[in-house]
């Protein structure tokens, strides 16, 4: 049996590395003779820094910048070429820096995801593959535009407070004298607008720690500042896929930073060979730490049960917590609720395995 293991990282939980390593641990007790190939996935969010070095190599480095409550923090950054850089913006603004009782979109910011474009801009990268995922924030990346010289004003020509309370207050959006000298391509883990039931503020402010006011407020400060930039910068981000990516980075990505916008699920499949490795499969094992209704929204777990459909590859579905149908034909391992460590992954993938024959 030869066997192709595919998970994303359990957020807060076990990285990328760890859940692949831990299912191959259990495929190994149920079939000691399976042939097994791990294949570390991200769709943009947490994992992508290990999952592009495991396809593609590259130097690991950190730097220094500040979390979403402007602490310093060191960041993980993957140097691919000399002039080439990979970002993820959850090293900087991600929600697992937080503890549970500092979770506050309306002041969380993502100045250090600007520190951390400049910082590996002044160190000779040209190119940067930036994640968008997994973040704390909702201030649609006016944060990180502001760390690179832009300047969001009030009325009465004030810079605005750090965080997306203070976008409803916005009135002028301000050009840097200076441009950031990177191509940035941004990859967004959800297909996501930046407004409305399935936006930023909408879908995944309450995660991050929103009541339904502070929900109510984050979107009217993320429609102002799509209804500024209109304006000021010629630039409609409304309803475009993928704008609503970590807290609305996304637009920010496409309005500060000129970037080109992707899905984060394509790009890493691509990247890491999916397609060959799928083809040389007898069965699929894929994870992440929570089945939802944001799974559906371009999230990379559905993407490769997907493909696997698609190429006649029986699929199965790892996760702590199950929340929404699964698709069709598809197994499913799950914590019944739970987080799920090491031990238990490869615990209850072993008994499915030894359950199917």
């Amino acid at each position: 049996m030869r066997v192709l293991v595919c998970p994303t990282a359990f957020k807060e939980s076990l990285s990328t590395t760890e859940v692949a390593d831990a299912i191959a641990v259990g495929v190994r007790r149920a079939s000691p003779s399976a042939k097994i190939r791990t294949l570390p996935q991200s769709d943009g969010g947490s994992g992508l820094v290990e999952a592009l070095a495991e396809a593609q190599g590259g130097r690991e480095a950190r730097i220094h910048t500040t979390d979403p409550l402007g602490r310093e923090v060191d960041a993980r950054v993957l140097w691919t070429a000399a002039d080439e850089v990979v970002i993820e913006s959850a090293e900087a603004c991600g929600l697992h820096l937080l503890a549970p009782d500092e979770r506050n979109p309306l002041r969380t910011a993502t100045d250090g995801v600007g520190t951390l474009l400049e910082r590996c801009a002044v160190d000779g990268a040209r190119r940067a593959i930036l994640g968008l995922g997994g973040s704390a924030t909702v201030d649609g990346g006016t944060g990180m535009a502001r760390a690179l010289g832009w300047r969001l004003l009030d009325r009465a020509g004030r810079d605005l407070e750090p965080g997306g309370g203070a976008l409803t207050e916005l009135a002028m959006i301000e050009r840097p004298p200076l441009r950031l000298p990177l191509a940035v391509t941004a990859l967004a883990d959800v297909r996501s607008p930046l407004l409305g039931p399935d936006g930023a503020a909408g879908r995944f402010a309450p995660q991050k720690g929103a009541s339904p006011q502070e929900v109510d407020r984050l979107e009217r400060g993320l429609t102002r500042l799509a209804d500024v930039a209109v304006r000021d910068l010629g630039l409609d981000v409304r309803e475009l896929p993928g704008t609503g990516a970590a807290g609305g980075l996304g637009a920010g990505c496409l309005l500060f930073l000129d970037a080109e916008l992707v899905p984060g699920a394509e790009y890493l499949l691509q990247a890491s060979g999916f397609e060959a490795a799928l083809a040389d499969a007898d069965l699929l094992i894929t994870g992440e730490g929570a089945w939802d209704a944001t799974s559906g929204l371009g999230k990379i777990t559905r993407v490769v049960l997907a493909r696997a459909d698609a190429a006649g590859v029986p699929a199965v579905l790892v996760s702590g917590r199950l929340e929404g149908p699964v698709p069709p034909g598809v197994e499913t391992i799950s914590g019944d609720g739970s987080w799920l460590d090491s031990e238990a992954i490869s615990r209850l993938v072993e008994e499915h395995l030894r359950a199917r024959g």
